[in-house]
Protein backbone atom coordinates (compact mmCIF):
# COMPACT_ATOMS: atom_id res chain seq x y z
CA UNK A 1 0.00 0.00 0.00
CA UNK A 2 1.12 3.40 -0.69
CA UNK A 3 1.32 5.43 2.09
CA UNK A 4 -1.34 8.50 1.26
CA UNK A 5 -0.85 12.54 2.14
CA UNK A 6 -1.24 13.98 5.41
CA UNK A 7 -3.52 17.07 5.84
CA UNK A 8 -1.99 19.71 8.48
CA UNK A 9 -3.39 22.86 9.47
CA UNK A 10 -1.27 25.46 11.17
CA UNK A 11 -3.25 26.59 14.46
CA UNK A 12 -2.33 29.24 16.01
CA UNK A 13 0.04 28.82 19.19
CA UNK A 14 1.29 25.88 17.47
CA UNK A 15 2.73 26.96 14.27
CA UNK A 16 5.98 26.01 14.86
CA UNK A 17 5.41 22.36 16.07
CA UNK A 18 2.86 22.53 12.97
CA UNK A 19 6.51 22.89 10.66
CA UNK A 20 8.48 20.32 12.85
CA UNK A 21 5.42 17.64 12.40
CA UNK A 22 5.71 18.29 8.80
CA UNK A 23 9.34 17.30 9.05
CA UNK A 24 8.06 13.92 10.32
CA UNK A 25 5.82 13.47 7.96
CA UNK A 26 8.21 14.18 5.35
CA UNK A 27 10.58 11.96 6.92
CA UNK A 28 8.75 8.89 7.22
CA UNK A 29 7.75 9.23 3.85
CA UNK A 30 3.98 9.77 3.70
CA UNK A 31 2.78 11.18 0.01
CA UNK A 32 2.23 14.95 0.54
CA UNK A 33 1.47 17.53 2.98
CA UNK A 34 -2.21 19.58 1.72
CA UNK A 35 -3.15 22.04 3.94
CA UNK A 36 -7.19 23.81 4.20
CA UNK A 37 -7.70 27.29 4.35
CA UNK A 38 -8.06 27.50 7.81
CA UNK A 39 -5.61 30.02 9.56
CA UNK A 40 -3.48 30.48 6.07
CA UNK A 41 -2.38 27.57 4.06
CA UNK A 42 -0.64 29.50 1.73
CA UNK A 43 1.24 31.03 4.46
CA UNK A 44 1.65 27.03 5.66
CA UNK A 45 2.94 26.39 2.17
CA UNK A 46 5.36 28.99 2.34
CA UNK A 47 6.96 27.77 5.19
CA UNK A 48 6.89 24.31 3.94
CA UNK A 49 8.65 25.06 1.28
CA UNK A 50 11.91 26.40 3.26
CA UNK A 51 11.42 24.15 6.17
CA UNK A 52 11.05 20.48 3.74
CA UNK A 53 12.85 18.70 1.20
CA UNK A 54 11.66 16.17 -0.70
CA UNK A 55 7.68 16.18 0.12
CA UNK A 56 4.96 17.26 -1.90
CA UNK A 57 2.68 19.89 -0.59
CA UNK A 58 0.00 22.16 -1.12
CA UNK A 59 -3.57 24.30 -0.20
CA UNK A 60 -6.72 21.77 -0.42
CA UNK A 61 -8.10 24.28 -0.88
CA UNK A 62 -7.21 28.00 -1.13
CA UNK A 63 -10.51 30.07 -2.34
CA UNK A 64 -10.17 31.66 -5.64
CA UNK A 65 -11.85 34.62 -3.65
CA UNK A 66 -9.38 35.04 -0.93
CA UNK A 67 -6.85 37.00 -2.91
CA UNK A 68 -5.71 39.21 -6.17
CA UNK A 69 -4.79 36.47 -8.85
CA UNK A 70 -1.52 38.44 -9.33
CA UNK A 71 -0.93 38.12 -5.91
CA UNK A 72 -1.63 34.17 -6.11
CA UNK A 73 0.77 34.03 -8.76
CA UNK A 74 3.23 35.75 -7.41
CA UNK A 75 3.22 33.29 -4.11
CA UNK A 76 2.56 30.53 -5.76
CA UNK A 77 5.77 30.81 -8.13
CA UNK A 78 7.74 32.07 -5.38
CA UNK A 79 7.27 28.58 -3.35
CA UNK A 80 7.23 26.48 -6.96
CA UNK A 81 10.72 27.36 -7.63
CA UNK A 82 12.50 27.81 -3.70
CA UNK A 83 10.78 24.10 -3.04
CA UNK A 84 12.33 22.79 -6.16
CA UNK A 85 9.15 22.25 -7.97
CA UNK A 86 7.48 20.43 -5.30
CA UNK A 87 4.68 22.70 -4.39
CA UNK A 88 0.83 22.54 -6.05
CA UNK A 89 -2.13 24.86 -5.98
CA UNK A 90 -5.35 23.57 -5.14
CA UNK A 91 -8.05 26.03 -5.84
CA UNK A 92 -11.72 25.88 -5.68
CA UNK A 93 -15.14 28.34 -5.14
CA UNK A 94 -15.64 27.11 -1.29
CA UNK A 95 -18.61 27.41 0.16
CA UNK A 96 -21.86 30.18 0.67
CA UNK A 97 -20.53 30.88 4.58
CA UNK A 98 -16.96 31.63 3.43
CA UNK A 99 -18.61 34.26 0.78
CA UNK A 100 -20.02 35.89 3.34
CA UNK A 101 -16.96 35.62 5.39
CA UNK A 102 -14.87 37.13 2.46
CA UNK A 103 -17.48 39.57 1.40
CA UNK A 104 -17.54 38.28 -1.80
CA UNK A 105 -20.19 37.56 -4.52
CA UNK A 106 -19.15 34.84 -6.42
CA UNK A 107 -20.29 34.03 -10.30
CA UNK A 108 -21.03 30.59 -11.89
CA UNK A 109 -18.44 28.33 -10.26
CA UNK A 110 -17.63 26.61 -13.65
CA UNK A 111 -16.80 30.01 -15.16
CA UNK A 112 -15.19 31.74 -12.04
CA UNK A 113 -12.54 28.22 -12.09
CA UNK A 114 -12.20 28.80 -15.95
CA UNK A 115 -11.52 31.95 -15.62
CA UNK A 116 -8.62 32.35 -13.15
CA UNK A 117 -6.91 29.51 -14.22
CA UNK A 118 -6.83 31.15 -18.07
CA UNK A 119 -5.69 34.21 -15.78
CA UNK A 120 -3.40 33.06 -13.25
CA UNK A 121 -1.16 31.07 -16.21
CA UNK A 122 -1.28 34.19 -18.16
CA UNK A 123 1.07 36.33 -16.03
CA UNK A 124 4.29 37.13 -16.88
CA UNK A 125 7.53 37.40 -15.33
CA UNK A 126 7.24 35.46 -12.02
CA UNK A 127 9.21 32.19 -13.06
CA UNK A 128 7.44 28.62 -13.62
CA UNK A 129 3.93 28.62 -11.99
CA UNK A 130 2.78 25.23 -9.80
CA UNK A 131 0.63 22.60 -11.24
CA UNK A 132 -3.06 23.65 -10.63
CA UNK A 133 -5.66 20.93 -8.37
CA UNK A 134 -8.97 21.66 -8.68
CA UNK A 135 -11.48 21.17 -6.25
CA UNK A 136 -14.31 19.43 -7.58
CA UNK A 137 -17.36 17.29 -6.16
CA UNK A 138 -19.91 16.85 -9.02
CA UNK A 139 -19.12 15.78 -12.84
CA UNK A 140 -18.91 19.16 -14.51
CA UNK A 141 -16.72 20.38 -12.16
CA UNK A 142 -14.68 17.17 -12.73
CA UNK A 143 -14.37 17.26 -16.27
CA UNK A 144 -13.05 20.64 -16.14
CA UNK A 145 -10.04 19.71 -13.75
CA UNK A 146 -9.73 17.07 -16.40
CA UNK A 147 -9.85 20.25 -19.32
CA UNK A 148 -7.94 22.78 -17.95
CA UNK A 149 -5.70 21.51 -14.78
CA UNK A 150 -2.98 18.83 -13.59
CA UNK A 151 -5.82 17.28 -10.97
CA UNK A 152 -8.80 16.81 -9.37
CA UNK A 153 -8.90 16.95 -5.24
CA UNK A 154 -12.60 16.23 -3.75
CA UNK A 155 -13.72 16.39 0.04
CA UNK A 156 -15.99 13.73 1.88
CA UNK A 157 -16.76 12.09 -0.94
CA UNK A 158 -18.46 8.72 -1.60
CA UNK A 159 -16.15 5.50 -2.02
CA UNK A 160 -19.12 3.92 -3.34
CA UNK A 161 -20.04 7.23 -5.98
CA UNK A 162 -16.41 7.59 -6.75
CA UNK A 163 -16.53 5.53 -10.55
CA UNK A 164 -19.01 7.62 -10.98
CA UNK A 165 -17.01 10.98 -10.54
CA UNK A 166 -13.67 9.79 -12.63
CA UNK A 167 -15.53 8.31 -15.38
CA UNK A 168 -15.99 12.29 -15.80
CA UNK A 169 -11.86 12.72 -16.59
CA UNK A 170 -10.54 11.42 -19.65
CA UNK A 171 -8.89 7.92 -19.46
CA UNK A 172 -5.58 9.41 -20.23
CA UNK A 173 -5.89 11.71 -17.33
CA UNK A 174 -7.36 8.42 -14.80
CA UNK A 175 -4.41 6.79 -16.07
CA UNK A 176 -1.56 9.56 -15.82
CA UNK A 177 0.49 9.36 -12.78
CA UNK A 178 1.32 12.90 -12.68
CA UNK A 179 -2.61 13.74 -12.59
CA UNK A 180 -3.39 14.38 -9.45
CA UNK A 181 -6.74 12.54 -7.86
CA UNK A 182 -7.27 12.97 -4.21
CA UNK A 183 -9.81 12.99 -1.74
CA UNK A 184 -9.98 14.98 1.79
CA UNK A 185 -11.56 12.20 3.94
CA UNK A 186 -12.00 12.70 8.00
CA UNK A 187 -10.32 9.72 9.84
CA UNK A 188 -10.18 9.01 13.46
CA UNK A 189 -8.51 5.45 14.34
CA UNK A 190 -9.27 4.22 17.52
CA UNK A 191 -10.27 0.86 19.24
CA UNK A 192 -13.39 2.06 20.21
CA UNK A 193 -15.36 2.49 17.31
CA UNK A 194 -18.59 4.10 18.37
CA UNK A 195 -16.25 7.21 19.74
CA UNK A 196 -14.57 7.07 16.54
CA UNK A 197 -17.90 7.48 14.14
CA UNK A 198 -18.80 10.52 17.03
CA UNK A 199 -15.71 12.27 15.89
CA UNK A 200 -16.44 12.02 12.02
CA UNK A 201 -19.99 12.85 12.53
CA UNK A 202 -19.33 16.01 14.25
CA UNK A 203 -16.34 17.00 12.35
CA UNK A 204 -19.01 16.56 9.23
CA UNK A 205 -21.97 18.08 10.21
CA UNK A 206 -20.96 21.35 8.96
CA UNK A 207 -20.89 20.34 5.36
CA UNK A 208 -25.01 18.89 5.81
CA UNK A 209 -25.71 22.50 6.14
CA UNK A 210 -24.28 22.97 2.74
CA UNK A 211 -26.53 22.73 -0.66
CA UNK A 212 -23.72 21.84 -2.51
CA UNK A 213 -22.61 18.93 -0.44
CA UNK A 214 -26.48 17.76 0.20
CA UNK A 215 -26.73 17.60 -3.96
CA UNK A 216 -23.84 15.49 -4.42
CA UNK A 217 -24.48 13.14 -1.99
CA UNK A 218 -27.92 13.10 -3.09
CA UNK A 219 -26.60 12.17 -6.19
CA UNK A 220 -24.75 9.76 -4.82
CA UNK A 221 -27.43 7.25 -3.11
CA UNK A 222 -28.03 9.39 -0.56
CA UNK A 223 -31.51 10.69 -1.26
CA UNK A 224 -33.83 9.61 2.51
CA UNK A 225 -30.86 10.88 4.50
CA UNK A 226 -30.34 14.47 2.75
CA UNK A 227 -34.01 14.95 2.54
CA UNK A 228 -34.45 13.92 6.24
CA UNK A 229 -31.80 16.58 7.08
CA UNK A 230 -33.44 18.98 4.58
CA UNK A 231 -36.72 18.95 6.75
CA UNK A 232 -35.05 19.78 9.72
CA UNK A 233 -33.40 22.46 8.73
CA UNK A 234 -36.63 24.25 7.80
CA UNK A 235 -38.16 23.26 10.87
CA UNK A 236 -35.36 24.62 12.53
CA UNK A 237 -34.38 21.28 14.18
CA UNK A 238 -30.63 22.34 13.43
CA UNK A 239 -29.50 20.09 16.27
CA UNK A 240 -31.02 16.57 14.77
CA UNK A 241 -28.96 17.49 11.43
CA UNK A 242 -26.13 14.85 12.66
CA UNK A 243 -29.09 12.38 13.21
CA UNK A 244 -29.56 11.15 9.66
CA UNK A 245 -26.01 10.65 9.14
CA UNK A 246 -26.62 7.06 8.63
CA UNK A 247 -23.75 4.77 9.55
CA UNK A 248 -23.99 3.55 5.84
CA UNK A 249 -22.94 7.08 4.78
CA UNK A 250 -20.30 6.89 7.33
CA UNK A 251 -18.89 4.33 6.39
CA UNK A 252 -18.76 6.07 2.79
CA UNK A 253 -17.18 9.12 3.47
CA UNK A 254 -15.19 8.53 6.55
CA UNK A 255 -12.46 6.30 7.92
CA UNK A 256 -12.98 4.99 11.53
CA UNK A 257 -12.60 2.26 13.77
CA UNK A 258 -8.81 0.40 14.65
CA UNK A 259 -5.61 0.81 12.83
CA UNK A 260 -5.73 -2.45 10.62
CA UNK A 261 -9.40 -1.44 9.22
CA UNK A 262 -7.98 2.19 8.43
CA UNK A 263 -5.30 0.38 6.24
CA UNK A 264 -7.51 -1.73 4.34
CA UNK A 265 -9.83 1.18 3.75
CA UNK A 266 -7.02 3.23 2.43
CA UNK A 267 -6.53 0.52 0.14
CA UNK A 268 -10.10 0.46 -0.93
CA UNK A 269 -9.77 4.24 -1.48
CA UNK A 270 -6.54 3.63 -3.77
CA UNK A 271 -8.17 0.76 -5.69
CA UNK A 272 -10.74 2.82 -6.85
CA UNK A 273 -8.72 5.71 -8.79
CA UNK A 274 -8.25 7.97 -5.60
CA UNK A 275 -4.20 7.59 -5.55
CA UNK A 276 -3.64 10.45 -3.70
CA UNK A 277 -5.75 10.43 -0.71
CA UNK A 278 -5.48 12.58 2.07
CA UNK A 279 -5.98 11.83 5.37
CA UNK A 280 -7.76 14.35 7.25
CA UNK A 281 -6.53 13.05 11.33
CA UNK A 282 -9.13 13.92 14.39
CA UNK A 283 -8.83 12.03 17.81
CA UNK A 284 -11.16 10.32 19.73
CA UNK A 285 -9.06 11.57 22.76
CA UNK A 286 -7.06 14.83 21.90
CA UNK A 287 -6.31 17.15 19.33
CA UNK A 288 -4.68 17.38 16.29
CA UNK A 289 -1.45 16.25 17.43
CA UNK A 290 -2.90 13.17 19.35
CA UNK A 291 -4.29 12.37 15.86
CA UNK A 292 -1.37 12.60 14.25
CA UNK A 293 0.38 10.09 16.72
CA UNK A 294 -2.43 7.75 16.26
CA UNK A 295 -1.58 8.02 12.38
CA UNK A 296 2.01 7.63 12.91
CA UNK A 297 0.75 4.43 14.78
CA UNK A 298 -0.88 2.97 12.32
CA UNK A 299 1.07 3.79 9.13
CA UNK A 300 4.63 4.22 10.62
Amino acid sequence: MTLPAICLIAVPGRRRRTLELAQEIEKRGYAGIFSPSPFGNMSLCEALSWKTERITFGTAIAPIYQRTITDFAQSAAAMHEVSGGRFRLGIGVAHGPSHVRMGVTPGKPLGDIRSFVEKFRAQEGLGQLPPIIIAALRKRMVALAGEIAEGVVFANASLSHMNVSLAALPENKRNDPNFFIGNMIPTCISDDVEAAKAVNRRTLTNYGFLPNYRNYWKEAGYEAEMAAIETAISEGRNADVPSYFSDKWLEDNSLFGPAAKIKERVQAWQNAGVKDLIIVPSSAVGNQMKALEEVFATFG
